[in-house]
C-alpha cells in the first residue's frame, strides 16, 4: 500500500495539502500518483501570483509513462511554487511529501481545507 501520511488532506484526483503554521497550503501529489505515473521528467508549475479556483488545472506531471494533469484542490492565490522540481523532477519520485512539493497557496476560505478526506478517507477510496 501506498505511504499516507495522517497529517494531511487529500482529494480524490491524488493531491495532498499540509497546513503551514503560518496558514498557507502547500500542495503536492501523492506516492500514489507518483507510483502510477513512475519515472517524472517534467513538471509545469503554475505562476506565483496565480489566482486558481477549486478543479482548476494548475500543473502537468509527465513521466515516461504519461502526462497527468495536476487540479487546484481548493481556492486561493498561488504564493510560491517549488523552483527545485524544474531542474530535477524525479524529487516527486524520491520523496512526494517532502521536497516534492509543487506550490504553495493562500487559501481563500481555511474551511474548505478542513471539509478534505482525511487519510484514512483517501485510502478507502483508493
Amino acid at each position: 500500500m501506498s505511504n499516507i501520511p495522517a497529517e494531511l488532506k487529500y482529494i480524490a484526483s491524488h493531491e495532498w495539502l499540509r497546513l503551514e503554521d503560518d496558514g498557507t497550503i502547500t500542495v503536492g501529489i501523492t506516492d500514489h500518483a507518483q507510483d502510477l505515473l513512475g519515472d517524472v521528467v517534467f513538471v509545469e508549475l503554475p505562476d506565483v501570483g496565480d489566482i486558481i479556483a477549486v478543479d482548476d488545472e494548475i500543473s502537468v506531471v509527465e513521466s515516461v509513462k504519461a502526462a497527468s494533469d495536476v487540479y487546484a484542490p481548493i481556492s486561493g492565490e498561488v504564493i510560491a511554487i517549488n523552483e527545485a522540481l524544474e531542474d530535477d523532477p524525479e524529487i516527486i519520485n524520491s520523496d512526494p511529501y517532502g521536497e516534492g512539493w509543487f506550490f504553495r497557496m493562500k487559501p481563500d476560505n481555511i474551511a474548505d481545507y478542513e471539509a478534505l478526506m482525511t487519510a484514512d478517507e483517501y485510502e478507502s477510496d483508493l
